[in-house]
């Protein structure tokens, strides 16, 4: 009998063992993917200024959407955590894409090779982000799914594992994105 009780204590001790180095596993790759997401914002937040540059050289007049893609991107730089980073690039997303569409205005600009140049590094960095966000979000549920999941779940919380936030485009953007986009010829 008392065998029988120490085998299941060393049965106990082990699943936990196994369950604890499963969840540092999965908090690591949830890390890692955020880590991943900050490459790609940083090669995105190098390559706006040199945008920006490119467009100043045709669209000198249009002071007030240049300026807003830099503070924009000056914010979203400054931002911590994955709500605030994602709040942030919200915004600079917009701002780049008013940029976009001031660069339809000016032929000259779109006709710049330098400019095609940057938009299309910054359609792969885009491309790339998303994957990035796409795989951060899976490693987040991962995650919180293992940590809420019995009996891990009577355990984890007091071992230090908390829920992690998704990266989310937040309320706001979220009304946006539902809407029909208009198409004009």
């Amino acid at each position: 009998m008392g065998w029988a009780i120490l085998g299941l204590i060393v049965l106990a001790v082990v699943y936990v063992i196994f369950t604890y180095n499963g969840l540092v596993g999965l908090r690591q790759r949830v890390a890692q993917a955020f880590a991943d997401i900050d490459v790609q914002l940083k090669q995105r937040h190098d390559l706006i200024p040199n945008l920006v540059e490119t467009v100043k050289g045709y669209a000198s007049h249009e002071r007030g959407t240049l300026e807003a893609v830099v503070n924009a991107r000056n914010a979203a730089v400054a931002a911590q955590g994955p709500q605030a980073q994602a709040a942030a690039e919200q915004q600079l997303s917009g701002a780049v894409g008013r940029l976009m569409a001031l660069a339809e205005a000016y032929p000259d600009l779109k006709a710049s090779v330098n400019f095609q140049e940057l938009q299309q590094q910054l359609a792969d960095v885009e491309n790339k982000l998303a994957a990035a966000r796409r795989f951060f979000n899976n490693a987040v549920s991962e995650y919180n799914a293992s940590i809420q999941a019995f009996p891990a779940a009577l355990f984890a919380a007091s071992m230090g594992f908390q829920p992690r936030d998704f990266f989310d485009v937040g309320t706001e953007a979220r009304a946006q994105l539902d809407q029909a986009p208009t198409v004009k010829f």
